[in-house]
């Protein structure tokens, strides 16, 4: 009997476990916390230029690399949208030559009306 109870909770475990991490990539949208965290080293440059801290591009081809989906890209999209919005000084400008200046490229163009449901 004790025998079952053990095989039964290892059971039970196991299936847990497995649920767990299947829940875990069934939606793999990109949050936009991580897409913030990724994007932060940019903001300086996005306001005032000069050089791209480096950890701004590493930050742009990671958020690439985890938009695999046009559901990734418009989430990316509309915090990237939501996030400049709030602060003040953001020139556009600067913003849209970041992709290429970081030897990347982005499906979406930023710009002040980019509607992201597109």
């Amino acid at each position: 009997m004790a025998r079952f109870a053990v095989s039964s909770m290892a059971f039970t475990a196991a299936v847990l476990v497995c649920m767990l991490v299947v829940a875990s990539h069934v939606d793999a949208t990109i949050t936009c916390a991580e897409v913030t965290t990724l994007l932060t080293p940019c903001i300086s440059y996005a306001i005032f230029g000069g050089t791209v801290p480096p950890a701004c591009c590493e930050g742009i081809k990671a958020l690439n690399a985890a938009s695999n989906t046009t559901q990734d890209h418009r989430a990316a999209c509309s915090c990237i949208m939501d996030g400049l919005s709030k602060i003040p000084g953001i020139n556009y400008e600067l913003v849209g030559t970041l992709p290429e200046t970081c030897g990347t490229t982005c499906s979406y163009k930023i710009t002040p009306t980019t509607d992201c449901s597109k």
